[in-house]
């Protein structure tokens, strides 16, 4: 499963950052995933307490947001949203595009619990 190495190094920074920060442990994990990020977020959702299991994040709870696909056209400028395998401009229905978000699988807040 891809997604349960994903949680291996997520956890890896997790615990790096409760490391710099002097936490005892971490009690939530928020991620934000793009729908081309290539992977899975309900798979992740259940990698995530077999990867935390003996670390710093034992009982952490992980969050997952999801971010928009959104392109921007070559022809006519606008800025829109679009669906996966169509990265078809909504104004003008070109396919010049360019991908301007949607592919993020970022580490966006870690929640420290110091004492």
């Amino acid at each position: 499963m891809h997604e349960l190495s994903v949680c291996q190094a997520l956890l890896a920074q997790v615990a790096q950052v409760a490391r710099d920060n002097a936490a005892r442990s971490v009690e939530k994990v928020v991620l934000r995933i793009g729908p081309l990020a290539g992977v899975e977020p309900r798979l992740l959702q259940d990698a995530f307490p077999i990867a935390r299991a003996g670390t710093v994040a034992a009982a952490a709870e992980l969050v997952i947001e999801t971010l928009p696909l959104t392109v921007r056209c070559q022809s006519c400028g606008a800025e829109t949203a679009a669906v996966p395998n169509r990265l078809l401009c909504g104004a003008c229905g070109d396919w010049h595009t360019q991908l301007v978000s949607g592919d993020e699988l970022l580490l966006a807040s870690v929640e420290l619990r110091k004492s």
